[in-house]
C-alpha cells in the first residue's frame, strides 16, 4: 500500500467491458485510471448519500415540494437554468 495525502490506499481488481475501459484510460488522461475511478466513485458516494437523505426526510414528512426541491437546487448549484427549475435536483435524488 502506497500512502497517498487521503490516507493509504488499496489494490482492487475490477471487471468492465472492454469498450468502457478504452474510454476511460482515453478520457483518464494525466490523473490515470485510477484517480478518475476514485474521483467517480467518490462522486457517487456522495450522490447515494444525497438520495438517503432525500428518502429519509421524505420518510418523515412526505414528498418534497418543487419550492423545496428549487431552493434545495438554488443552495447547491445557484440559480437554475430558464426551463430547469428543479429538475436537476430531482434526478440527482
Amino acid at each position: 500500500m502506497k500512502p497517498t495525502r487521503a490516507g493509504t490506499t488499496e489494490n482492487i481488481s475490477v471487471s468492465m467491458p472492454s469498450d468502457i475501459v478504452e474510454e476511460l484510460r482515453a478520457r483518464a488522461g494525466r490523473r490515470g485510471v485510477s484517480g478518475y475511478i476514485t474521483e467517480a466513485v467518490r462522486h457517487q458516494l456522495a450522490m447515494d448519500g444525497l438520495a438517503e437523505i432525500v428518502a429519509s426526510h421524505e420518510e418523515r414528512h412526505g414528498a418534497l415540494s418543487d419550492q423545496e426541491v428549487e431552493a434545495a437546487h438554488r443552495a447547491l448549484f445557484g440559480e437554475p437554468e430558464e426551463g430547469d427549475a428543479g429538475n436537476t435536483a430531482k434526478s440527482a435524488a
